[in-house]
């Protein structure tokens, strides 16, 4: 019986605590957007990739996709070490 009086006022203490965290979750904004991360996990991946690459050769104009489409400029082409083709 004596046990009571050390878990009550543990007890509401507790609560105190859970009641405090709670309204502080409230108040920081932790509950505006619950739609918004379930449907994030849900996106693909490569198409925010493919639309950063899209964005990104809109806005470089000196990369001008050559026959072969790869995008590169000659300049970058001549940077690159030559391979041996047939040795």
């Amino acid at each position: 019986m004596n046990i009571l009086y050390l878990l009550i006022p543990l007890g509401l203490v507790l609560l105190g605590i859970a009641v405090w965290a709670f309204m502080w979750a409230v108040r920081s904004g932790q509950f505006e957007d619950l739609e918004g991360p379930a449907h994030r996990i849900l996106m693909d991946d490569d198409e925010i990739a493919q639309r950063r690459a899209t964005e990104h050769d809109s806005q470089d104009p000196d990369l001008e996709p050559d026959s072969d489409g790869s995008g590169a400029s000659e300049a970058s082409k001549a940077d690159t070490p030559l391979q041996d083709k047939g040795k």
